[in-house]
């Protein structure tokens, strides 16, 4: 161990060059070396579900029992904050409904602190993204609702931004997720983070409503009714570019729509199209940099106005819609590190027998270590 109680590090890298500059050959281990050897790398290891267990008594304590104990809420939300680091792992993220920590996480999503509200619902989202089985298990606990009162209540931004990005995460590809936002006024909420002045917030509720329209095609009428479609046009003209371009997709998603006359789902034509010619004159006078960094915005507005009209956009005829050196659609580089760097994609391991509750609940229990000696200093609790 080193002067300051952690691990050793510098003396582990002499011992392991000594013991391995290609200069020699290989020597059996003494059994202390190999006890050192342990001692060292043990030193700075973490059993993740022991650790899952400490945070969930933290989240099933009391609040005024917490704060008597001198906890703070910068203190949980940085428990929250590795907690979400644990549930990266979709067995970790099944694991946390088996220890009994779903359903306090959830009661954080009714915290009277804003930022643990909004950690709570980031936390929940990682845990539910491309994980069918916690997507049902957060439906069964009821997970949706205090969702969707943040969403769309919480005076809060930052706070219903965190709620929406979990609702995103929780009703893709899960139909009664999507159902149940249909009946939870969902819509209504998305409509008011249209007409807010946060661009990330307005990002998000456009993203999900592209995504609803894409898949549902009847919501369609829906979000018409409701006056989606003019507002979707107004955030085309957004000083944020992320912004227009989920606008815009949007708005393709509509005009894409061969069921319906598009003109039911797109009103005010005229005023559409002098938002298109205003966006096709700014493209238009981008300089180098700029045109590059619009490549998405650019073929949207082109798509949008054959769409609409039956015509390439005069983005064509100037040569802006793929630029000398562009491939369309664009294709992502290929990954020649995946493999080593990036963790197991979601989507593949919710394909997976999912383990037996059992295997996550061996060991007696521990008592309540409230915010007590995270990951680094895991072992070092006695000194």
């Amino acid at each position: 161990m080193s002067k300051d109680g952690g691990p050793d590090w510098n003396g582990l890298l002499k011992w392991s060059l000594a013991h391995a500059d290609g200069t020699k050959p290989p020597r059996a281990l003494s059994e202390e070396d190999k006890k050192w050897f342990m001692e060292a790398m043990q030193a700075n290891s973490i059993d993740v579900v022991k650790r899952m267990k400490e945070i969930t008594q933290v989240m099933k304590t009391p609040e005024d029992v917490l704060q008597s104990q001198g906890v703070t809420p910068e203190n949980i939300e940085d428990m929250l904050d590795e907690l979400q680091e644990h549930v990266e792992s979709i067995d970790m993220a099944n694991d946390l409904h088996s220890i009994g920590g779903l359903d306090p996480l959830l009661g954080y999503l009714k915290n009277s602190h804003a930022g643990i509200r909004a950690k709570a619902a980031e936390v929940v989202s990682t845990i539910v993204q491309n994980n069918p089985k916690s997507q049902q298990l957060v439906m069964e606990s009821n997970g949706l609702e205090p969702l969707l009162t943040n969403f769309r209540s919480d005076p809060s931004t930052n706070a219903r931004t965190k709620a929406l990005g979990a609702i995103s995460s929780l009703i893709r590809h899960n139909q009664p997720g999507i159902s149940a936002f249909r009946l939870g006024n969902g819509y209504a909420g998305l409509k008011d983070a249209l007409g807010s002045d946060d661009a990330r917030f307005q990002r998000k509720a456009l993203n999900l409503i592209q995504y609803l329209l894409h898949n549902n095609k009847a919501d369609r009428s829906v979000a018409t009714e409701l006056g989606l479609p003019k507002l979707m046009m107004h955030l085309a003209s957004s000083d944020d570019s992320l912004v227009r371009e989920a606008a815009l997709g949007g708005l393709l998603e509509l005009a894409q729509d061969k069921t319906s006359d598009a003109s039911s789902s797109l009103p005010d034509q005229d005023k559409l199209k002098d938002i298109l010619k205003s966006r096709i004159e700014g493209i238009s006078t981008m300089d180098a940099d700029d045109l590059h960094a619009a490549r998405e915005e650019r073929q949207l507005v082109d798509s949008l106005w054959k769409e609409c009209y039956n015509e390439p956009s005069s983005l064509r005829e100037k040569g802006l819609v793929v630029l000398p050196g562009e491939d369309a659609p664009q294709q992502p580089p290929p990954d020649v590190a995946g493999k080593m760097f990036e963790p197991p994609l979601r989507a593949w391991a919710a394909a997976r027998p999912p383990k037996d509750d059992s295997e996550s609940e061996g060991g007696k229990k521990d008592p309540p270590l409230l915010l007590g000696p995270g990951p680094s200093s895991n072992a070092n609790s006695g000194s």
